[in-house]
């Protein structure tokens, strides 16, 4: 990416005070828009746009600091299980073009019937335990 593309980034320019955790390659921040209690990004330092772009120390840093995020949650929130996900690219539905890692918190009863987890962005295939005669895949 360009330098004025990580300078416009919003994650490029995180204030200090936003920062919950961080190495030397990768920070931890809360979502500012959250659908769980306790939303959480992981993200990395350097700008790139995806998941394929990091180099192997970059992604390491990102997973131990996406490991550290899941012990606080543990603690502080006593979450009952947890979805992570990365919007990788517009067609994915990315609209912040800085890789970032979701940890959302999932608690019992947030959702009347949680089954699929993350297969529900296309709602028409997420159910596939109804063709099976109720038996998961």
């Amino acid at each position: 990416m360009s330098t004025s593309a990580a300078t416009d980034c919003l994650f490029c320019t995180l204030p200090p005070t936003r920062i919950v955790h961080a190495n030397r390659l990768a920070v931890v921040i809360q979502d500012a828009y959250p659908v769980s209690r306790g939303h959480t990004l992981v993200l990395p330092r350097r700008h790139v746009g995806s998941l394929f772009e990091l180099e192997p120390l970059e992604r390491d840093a990102v997973f131990e600091l996406l490991d550290l995020a899941r012990r606080d949650l543990d603690q502080s929130l006593h979450p009952d299980g947890y979805n992570i996900g990365i919007n990788d690219g517009p067609a994915a539905g990315q609209t912040v073009p800085h890789l970032h890692v979701h940890l959302i918190p999932r608690y019992t009863g947030d959702q009347v019937d949680p089954r699929g987890g993350v297969r529900w962005i296309f709602p028409e295939r997420a159910d596939y335990w109804s063709a099976r005669d109720g038996e998961p895949v």
